[in-house]
């Protein structure tokens, strides 16, 4: 079966003449643990995230001679992969970690099925049980190509070190290139042990990965004159824009058309928030303007999404008066959910790029779209229902004046990581991204402890722009230990921990849906009947145990002192900083629409239903 854009099997190199990439090239004779660690020089990789153990460790003594990879020891795998995301999701490049077999490779499970549902270029190389043992249950042994096989866009076995070389060069082609995602490079002991020739570069040997960049002439034509036809488009962006670096292209797209943009949680940043066309992101707790809009389009652009259940809630029910122009470098993404009227398979920036032109030959023929009464409707629902939050009575933390100040205070260019939960959707909201690559978060897997890791790979990759991890009680304290990576390693990212006391999103949830029985959602407490600490009581406490890591940690209960906090926090860049945010309990996510239910459904507020109207139903 050949190898397409979606997850393969293992692919097992087969012996091969091989000369090298060209007659020149140098032939020097190492072990195959040093042809690994030359060909990751070779490739570009700069930084990687990992952790020693017995089947990867011949790898380990020649990479303390390389004077250009850095090694950062984490201090769990599972850190090690995020971390590795978020240097690629901030730098653009490959993301790479390197880990031990058994469970050293099973704890990147995670991040790697993280990395995949969010596109993200990432080699994982993990060491594996010597060849003749595999299979016998040995000791660390884990089929680790099985376990990801679903969740790698392709995965190695090398059981032979003149394999590894040109192994480490398609695992960086099949990452970074169509739509990017992780490829794990499962290599036997033996391998790493034994002696081989390395020249570079290799001679690849791919036989029908041929990603599809350069989109179809007729479609662009298609989609241009349904773009100056309709009379409520709506451009929907995507993750896939901002890892082809389409940006710009994409400003230029929007202006010319005239027409709203809504970016998902993904693509925040690669539209700007203050753009006068930027009408929020869609989905579950998207802008109400930004729901709204879909659901009322007659023509939806879909550039680099794919239409996940988040955006469309109740699929049968979302946007039923549109025609879908769906564009995308995976051809398995599109009509996957949603049946598109003009499938363009190709590269988000030659889309667009191409899409660009064909508008402006549709204008030269005197088409161009009139949008007036759909922008009049667009604005109204704007000022109606802009996204806002309420101050708390008790004059107690707001969590998401915390998040819109720390955004608002940060120097220019900071990148923020988010985990995942209430603060992860604040975060969206309320802090002002105009600048790609400027928010990392877990967007299709919706991992809890993303955020310190992949903030600390963010940082070691662009060590001259500050991090902001924005973070919660729940989600810190699956990760936290990676603080002393970045205090060993001077990785001075920031932390805001968010701490409402509780699972957050689960406690909304079960607010609205389960007659506010919190089970097992309070997380400050071996609880008393209430459910609250003994006075005084912190289990744990963030600032001793952020201070035990070697970073510099304040608390924050009083709004008074927001300001002061946050400026002190961004004042220290010789260690990082952890802020303890003691923030109200009961604040909720909004806007919001309920699991399962149409995007219709949505609710501006608790109790809140938006009124557009009946002459808009349409």
């Amino acid at each position: 079966m050949p190898m397409t854009e979606q997850a393969t099997g293992a692919h097992h190199p087969q012996p091969r003449a091989r000369t090298g990439g060209s007659p020149s090239a140098a032939v020097e004779h190492l072990t195959g643990a040093q042809s690994l660690i030359r060909s990751l020089e070779e490739v570009g990789a700069d930084t990687v995230f990992g952790l020693p153990g017995g089947c990867i460790l011949p790898a380990y003594d020649p990479l303390m001679d390389s004077t250009r990879v850095r090694h950062v020891l984490v201090r769990h795998e599972q850190g090690a992969g995020h971390a590795a995301t978020g240097y690629a999701q901030a730098t653009g490049k490959v993301g790479v970690c390197i880990v031990t077999s058994g469970p050293g490779a099973t704890n990147l499970v995670t991040p790697i099925a993280d990395a995949a549902m969010d596109s993200v270029p990432m080699v994982a190389i993990t060491g594996q049980v010597a060849s003749a043992a595999i299979g016998t249950d040995a000791f660390q042994e884990a089929d680790i190509c099985g376990i990801t096989m679903p969740i790698t866009k392709h995965n190695f076995l090398v059981t032979r070190a003149e394999d590894i070389a040109h192994t480490i060069a398609e695992a960086f082609h099949i990452a970074s290139t169509g739509r990017p995602g992780p490829v794990l490079v499962d290599i036997a002991k033996d391998a790493l042990q034994s002696k081989t020739t390395f020249s570079w570069p290799p001679q690849m040997d791919l036989p029908g990965y041929r990603p599809v960049t350069k989109p179809h002439a007729k479609q662009i034509r298609e989609a241009a004159k349904l773009i100056t036809q309709a009379k409520r488009p709506v451009l929907y962006v995507g993750g896939g824009v901002m890892k082809a670096g389409a940006t710009a292209e994409l400003k230029v797209l929007a202006e010319l058309t005239g027409a709203p943009v809504t970016t998902t949680l993904m693509a925040l940043g690669s539209f700007p928030d203050s753009h006068p066309q930027h009408v929020g992101m869609p989905g579950m707790h998207g802008s109400v303007t930004a729901v709204t809009a879909l659901q009322k389009a007659d023509l939806i652009v879909a550039l680099g999404a794919r239409f996940d259940d988040r955006v469309t809630g109740k699929l049968d029910s979302f946007a039923p008066y549109a025609k879908i122009v769906h564009a995308d470098i995976d051809p398995a993404e599109i009509g996957k959910n949603r049946a598109a009227d003009v499938p363009i398979v190709g590269d988000a920036r030659e889309v667009i790029a191409d899409l660009v032109q064909a508008v402006q030959a549709e204008h030269t023929e005197g088409h161009t779209g009139d949008y007036a009464a759909w922008w009049k409707d667009l604005n109204r629902w704007r000022d109606t229902y802009p996204v806002g939050y309420d101050l708390p009575d008790d004059g107690s933390l707001s969590p998401q004046q915390v998040i819109e100040r720390i955004g608002e205070l940060a120097p220019e260019g900071t990148i923020f990581a988010a985990g995942v939960g209430q603060h992860q959707m604040w975060a969206s909201h309320f802090i002002k991204y105009e600048q790609p690559a400027t928010w990392l978060n877990s967007g299709g897997a919706g991992t809890m402890g993303y955020a310190v890791p992949a903030a600390m790979g963010a940082k070691a990759g662009m060590p001259d722009r500050a991090v902001w991890a924005i973070d919660g009680d729940g989600c810190f304290q699956m990760t936290n230990q990676e603080l002393t990576t970045c205090a060993l390693n001077n990785i001075p990212i920031k932390v805001a921990i968010i701490n409402n006391g509780a699972l957050g999103m689960v406690r909304q949830w079960q607010t609205l849906f389960y007659n506010q029985r919190y089970s097992n959602t309070v997380l400050h407490t071996g609880a008393d009947t209430d459910g609250l600490p003994a006075k005084g009581t912190r289990v744990p406490d963030f600032v001793k145990l952020s201070e035990a890591m070697g970073c510099y940690a304040i608390r924050c209960e009083d709004p008074a002192d927001l300001d002061k906090v946050i400026a002190e926090a961004n004042s220290i860049n010789d260690r990082p900083v952890v802020v303890d945010f003691i923030v109200h309990e009961d604040a909720m996510v909004w806007p919001m629409v309920a699991a399962g239910t149409s995007n219709d459904e949505v609710m501006a507020a608790r109790g809140v239903r938006p009124d557009f109207g009946d002459n808009e139903d349409d």
